[in-house]
């Protein structure tokens, strides 16, 4: 069976089982006891359940050993609640504006920034893709899509700046949103829209311009 930290260190999260997962923080032979206490149930959710004084009952965890569970116990927790509740929604060019255009307006040179998203539009993280020159960017889709498609996300918009301060699509911007859409289609990760943001809170939705 291939090493379970070796499996973490290469991303293969999905090759992980959670007793695999249990014996990186306290070694195979816990794991195993920690298993058999909970009866085959469901291990990530059970160890919820187990309390510091019963994890260091337990032959070969010690302090330290259930130090580390219950730690990763709670930023499981942290991250479960960011993510479900704090964590913006991208619905329209306007929430695109709200989260990025204070960030991006006034820039001096074209930022392209790529916005991941999960099946509810929930932001999972925001990325910048390039930085180009005063009136362009050289993006390539495979470098857009790396990080889309390890964070595993359903859908992404992507969003750039006109130092200029006018939003208005280039040429070159219309024919990169449609090889953007074409290799997004491939990879089974829709792409929402593309926003222009200019100055003072104008900017252009390729989408509703019906450019996309």
């Amino acid at each position: 069976m291939s090493d379970p930290k070796e499996l973490l260190f290469h991303g293969d999260v999905q090759g992980l089982s959670d007793a695999g997962l249990l014996s990186v923080l306290v070694g195979a032979r816990a794991a195993g006891t920690i298993e058999r206490l909970l009866d085959g149930g469901d291990v990530s959710c059970g160890l919820a359940s187990l309390s510091g004084e019963e994890l260091i009952a337990i032959d070969g965890v010690g302090k330290a050993g259930a130090a580390r569970v219950l730690a990763c116990m709670e930023m499981g927790r942290r991250a479960g609640a960011v993510r479900h509740d704090d964590r913006p929604s991208i619905n329209t060019p306007e929430d695109v504006v709200d989260l990025c255009g204070k960030r991006m307006a006034g820039l001096d040179r074209e930022h392209f920034r790529v916005l991941a998203l999960n099946t509810k539009n929930r932001l999972i993280r925001m990325f910048e893709v390039s930085v180009g020159s005063l009136n362009a960017t050289i993006v390539h889709p495979r470098e857009l899509f790396k990080d889309a498609v390890r964070l595993s996300a359903a859908s992404i918009v992507v969003v750039h700046n006109h130092p200029s301060g006018d939003p208005a699509p280039s040429g070159a911007d219309i024919q990169l949103t449609r090889r953007i859409v074409k290799a997004g289609d491939v990879l089974g990760i829709d792409v929402l829209d593309h926003v222009v943001i200019g100055d003072g809170g104008q900017h252009a939705s390729l989408r509703d311009l019906g450019l996309m």
